[in-house]
């Protein structure tokens, strides 16, 4: 079980890593000019902040169980991403926007959830 975990937190890691710092160093007008038209609902702190969350969240896959420091905060960065997803389905659902990656994503964050507890406790 311990490899699905690390595999499923890798293939999260990066998917978050990328999305959140894609947020972090463009502009809502560039994020927007591709593709992510749910940008003109939020401030440009608020984009930023999302995108923290999904960065902070990625190292918390990743660090504690990599340390063998504090690994009951793997399965809790999986389920906190899992939640920031839903959220993000709601808000894609909600402007009639394809959900279909956040949905894959929310599913493999609770998967994570799941395995993360099992192995971790």
């Amino acid at each position: 079980m311990i490899i699905a975990l690390w595999v499923i937190n890798i293939l999260l890691a990066v998917a978050f890593l990328g999305a959140g710092a894609m947020k972090l160093a463009r502009s809502k007008a560039a994020l927007q000019a591709n593709g992510m038209g749910y940008v003109e609902d939020y401030s440009a702190g608020a984009v930023k902040a999302i995108g923290a969350v999904e960065i902070l969240g990625a190292l918390g896959l990743i660090l504690p169980l990599a340390t063998g420091i504090a690994t009951v905060l793997t399965p809790i960065a999986a389920a906190g991403l899992a939640i920031t997803m839903l959220l993000a389905v709601l808000v894609h659902a909600r402007r009639k926007e394809s959900f279909t990656p956040a949905l894959i994503l929310m599913l493999l964050a609770v998967v994570s959830t799941v395995i993360g507890f099992l192995v971790v406790l």
